[in-house]
C-alpha cells in the first residue's frame, strides 16, 4: 500500500529527508499538471443550456496546451554549477556528472507520466544546492486552473508533495523546493516561488539570480 503524502505547506514548509531515513538511493521528482485544453473542455461539458455549451466547446477547442518543462538548478560542493532541464537537451545523468536526470519532455500535460527527474542521492555529500523549478514554456498563459502538483518520492515509497497554488496573474514560472544541507541534515523546503515576464527578460536568469546560484545562460531552443 502506497504511503500518504507528506504535503509541504506555509505553515509547514520544511522535510528532513534525514529523519525519514532517506540518506541514499533515487529519489524521484514527479511534475503533473491538467492539460489546459481538457480543463477547458470539461467546463464546456458542465456549462448549461446547449448555447452556452456550444459556445464554451468553440472557446475550449482554441485553448493551446501548456507545455511546462520542470528542471533542476544544482550547485556543487566545490562551487561548480549546472542545470538539468529539456531546454538545450540538458537531460543529464543519474549514475554521473551531475547524478541528476530528466526523463522525457511532456509537451501538453496529457502524458499520465508527467515529467520526472531523478536524484542520486548516494551523491549527496557533493551536493551543495538542488533547486527544482518549473516555467512555461510556450501555451498558457499562466499556471492558474493547471493544478500543478511535485511529488518526490524514495525508493523506499516515502513522498513529500508541493502543490503550486496561489498563482498569481502573468506567472511563467515557479521554483519549486530548495534541496540543501540545513544544521547537518539534508532538507527539502517548499518556495513555490513565483515569477512573471516583468521580474525581468530571462525566466532561468531570474531564478538563477533570486537564489544566487551564480550561472551564466544563453538562449536556447527544444
Amino acid at each position: 500500500m502506497a504511503s500518504s503524502a507528506v504535503v509541504l505547506t506555509k505553515s509547514s514548509p520544511t522535510v528532513s529527508l534525514d529523519k525519514h531515513g532517506v540518506t541514499s538511493g533515487l529519489i524521484r521528482v514527479n511534475l503533473n499538471w491538467t492539460s489546459a485544453r481538457a480543463a477547458a473542455q470539461q467546463k464546456a461539458g458542465e456549462a448549461r443550456g446547449l448555447l452556452r455549451r456550444m459556445r464554451a466547446s468553440l472557446q475550449a477547442g482554441s485553448v493551446q496546451d501548456a507545455d511546462l518543462d520542470l528542471g533542476c538548478m544544482i550547485r556543487f560542493s566545490d562551487g561548480s554549477k549546472t542545470v538539468v532541464q529539456a531546454l538545450g537537451d540538458s537531460f543529464g545523468a543519474v549514475g554521473h556528472f551531475p547524478y541528476v536526470a530528466l526523463d522525457a519532455d511532456d509537451r501538453t500535460g496529457a502524458r499520465a507520466a508527467g515529467e520526472n527527474l531523478v536524484i542520486n542521492l548516494d551523491h549527496q555529500a557533493e551536493f551543495s544546492k538542488l533547486l527544482l523549478f518549473v516555467y512555461i514554456y510556450e501555451g498558457s498563459g499562466d499556471f492558474r486552473g493547471l493544478d500543478a502538483v511535485v511529488t518526490l518520492t524514495s525508493d523506499r515509497g516515502d513522498r513529500f508533495e508541493v502543490r503550486l497554488d496561489e498563482c498569481p496573474p502573468q506567472a511563467r514560472a515557479c521554483a519549486i523546493a530548495l534541496i540543501k544541507r540545513q544544521k547537518g541534515e539534508l532538507v527539502i523546503g517548499r518556495e513555490v516561488r513565483w515569477f512573471t515576464p516583468q521580474d525581468g527578460p530571462g525566466i532561468q536568469d531570474v531564478i538563477s539570480r533570486a537564489y544566487r546560484l551564480g550561472m551564466k545562460w544563453t538562449p536556447g531552443r527544444k
